[in-house]
């Protein structure tokens, strides 16, 4: 079981990106997903989430109104739109898959990937 995520960089203020998470070694169809990203020094901390379906999402607070959270099942690939991405979003993030619910608690996934490192600054 495999996830790898893709798309990080060095953006300024404003930008945007695309976060990838694409998995191998079984059926994302089968699994809630979430995206965490963790700051220097700072806990992890969950971003969004999505139902195995797709049919239901939750973002933080703070990115609520600029992060979009989708998957496309046919590719085993979920994504993450962030625009308007600001300093404070500068972190390495990941995305994690279970069983459960969806959710955005670290403990509730069982598994995760590598992260991509998201940097923002002018």
């Amino acid at each position: 079981l495999q996830l790898v995520e893709s798309g990080g960089g060095l953006v300024q203020p404003g930008e945007f990106l695309r976060l990838s998470c694409s998995a191998s070694g079984f059926t994302l169809a089968d699994y809630a997903i979430g995206w965490f990203r963790q700051a220097p020094g700072k806990e992890r901390e969950g971003v969004s989430c999505i139902t195995s379906s797709g049919g239901r999402t939750n973002y933080a607070d703070s990115v609520k109104g600029r992060f979009t959270i989708s998957r496309d099942n046919t590719k085993n690939t979920i994504y993450l739109q962030m625009n308007s991405l600001q300093p404070e979003d500068t972190a390495v993030y990941y995305c994690a898959a279970t069983r459960s619910f969806a959710n955005m608690v670290p403990s509730m996934y069982e598994h995760w990937g590598q992260g991509t490192q998201v940097t923002v600054s002018s």
